[in-house]
């Protein structure tokens, strides 16, 4: 017979853990599915496992310029790319444990396998297809296997995958994706890198702080193409200071493979093909929902551009089936996921005041060197909304925090509605950027205004005055520029 719960989660990514905690917090009976590793893909290979790269990579610069701080170091300072990679997927293996751990305690049990929906308010799950690809910490005591499941409400939560474009697959060993990018056997000499995303631009600047000659291919006109024009042009130059190559409005439309290296054929601006060569190159084209195999054809659920179609609550077109995270579309963020499965589940349990999520109100973060981060609309986007805008500018070189800690290449930049004060948007670059956007995230949540703002005390000395100083800008108002 099969065993019955209210909430069935498919997938422990940063979405579907979540909704299992909370279903369970909420006093229902829970169960997550999940067929390869606990935490997903964020703490597994996403998030948390390239953030302790790209800490090295900090650690790495600062200590080959030591002079710039008064220090002198002897001898060469060189990365240990062994241990590195260790570290990183040592930290992921403690994300893996630690979601494990928090299953145990919130009395979630945690059915090890591969789901697919058979009928409303049934699953069956059966051997995984797919086995983890890094040890596996320990699965907690209440760990079920293969068999019927059933359950009111079903929630699908199984994130997504690398895109690949047809003709440039990758493959492992020339043409990486994320997870070979995260474990390189070695470091190679240079580095082609497809798409200048979050995603692209963070390996790229992990490679070029290592020493790697990196070229980023971008279609778009502008490196991080969701971000504002001007703070993309602020980060572009700051990588081309580095080192790195960067070709925008430009397309790989042909790999070529050799022994240990890769020529990719490169439709630049003008129209005329240049032959790059490198010994690796990376897709980072973006990322697709992970739908196939899940029964959503059986039961009639409604899919769109490779996701699931969902309303402002997570429901499906069918009755006791929801999506979240990934999977349910974009914009697709681990942050973005953990507030839509709470939402979800909330009006599951018939909360009250549970409202749909605010899209323009979630935060964007890349973090390469520099930092980018920001909320809300772009200036291009507020105008072609038809919004009569003030814009504030500050920049770090007139912060004198961002002076003493060697950081001062950075803007904020605010948006505000001209009639009402209402800030539109907040976008910013440089150091510890993607710390400071959560205080503009709030005051956007909070309906501040530029007032309230200006009223506010900011700590001195601190980076987060520049954001005070931007919002002055706007009025024309600025203390310090």
């Amino acid at each position: 017979m099969a065993e019955n719960y209210d909430v069935i989660v498919i997938g422990s990514g940063p979405g579907g853990y979540i909704a299992a905690i909370r279903a369970a917090q909420l006093g229902l009976k829970t169960a997550v599915v999940e067929r390869e590793h606990l935490a997903g893909i964020c703490s597994n290979w996403g998030c948390i496992p390239t953030k302790a790269l790209l800490r090295s990579a900090e650690v790495l610069h600062y200590a080959q310029h030591p002079a710039s701080y008064g220090i002198k170091i002897e001898g060469a300072v060189t990365p240990d790319l062994k241990a590195i990679v260790a570290r990183s997927r040592g930290i992921a293996e403690r994300m893996n444990g630690g979601v494990g751990f928090l299953m145990k305690k919130n009395k979630v049990d945690v059915i090890w396998g591969e789901a697919k929906l058979t009928k409303p308010g049934e699953i069956v799950v059966g051997k995984s297809t797919k086995p983890a690809v890094q040890p596996q910490a320990p699965l907690p005591k209440n760990t079920k296997g293969e068999g019927t499941y059933t359950a009111k409400h079903i929630i699908i939560a199984t994130g997504a995958r690398p895109r690949a474009l047809p003709g440039i697959e990758p493959d492992g060993k020339l043409i990486w994706t994320y997870f070979e990018a995260m474990k390189p056997e070695e470091m190679p000499k240079s580095l082609l890198v497809m798409g200048s995303g979050a995603i692209g631009i963070e390996f790229a600047s992990f490679y070029r702080t290592m020493g790697v000659d990196v070229t980023v291919v971008e279609v778009m006109p502008n490196v991080m193409p969701v971000e504002d024009a001007e703070i993309s042009n602020i980060a572009k130059k700051q990588f081309e200071k580095q080192g790195m190559k960067i070709h925008l409005e430009a397309k790989v439309t042909k790999v070529e493979k050799g022994a240990n290296s890769i020529t990719a054929h490169v439709e630049m601006k003008d129209g005329k093909i240049e032959k790059i060569t490198a010994d690796r190159m990376i897709s980072a084209v973006g990322v697709q929902g992970n739908i196939e195999n899940l029964g959503l054809e059986t039961l009639g659920i409604k899919t769109d551009r490779g996701c699931i179609v969902i309303d402002g609550y997570g429901k499906t077109n069918v009755a006791g089936v929801y999506a979240i995270g990934d999977v349910a579309g974009p914009p697709m963020l681990a942050h973005k996921a953990e507030h839509e499965a709470v939402i979800c589940v909330e009006k599951i349990a018939s909360l009250p005041n549970v409202h749909p999520m605010d899209k323009l109100k979630i935060p964007g973060c890349t973090y390469c060197h520099p930092q980018v981060a920001s909320v809300g609309l772009t200036e291009a986007k507020a105008k072609a909304e038809g919004r009569e805008i003030r814009v504030g500018r500050f920049p770090f070189v007139a912060n004198g925090k961002a002076i003493a800690l060697g950081e001062d290449q950075g803007l904020v930049k605010t948006i505000f509605d001209k009639k009402t004060g209402e800030l539109l948007g907040a976008h910013m670059v440089g150091a510890e950027v993607t710390e400071l956007i959560q205080g503009f995230v709030v005051a956007m949540n909070l309906e501040t205004t530029e007032e309230d703002l200006m009223h506010t005390i900011f700590p001195h000395p601190t980076i987060s005055e520049t954001m005070k100083e931007s919002v002055l800008d706007a009025y024309g108002r600025a203390l310090n520029a």
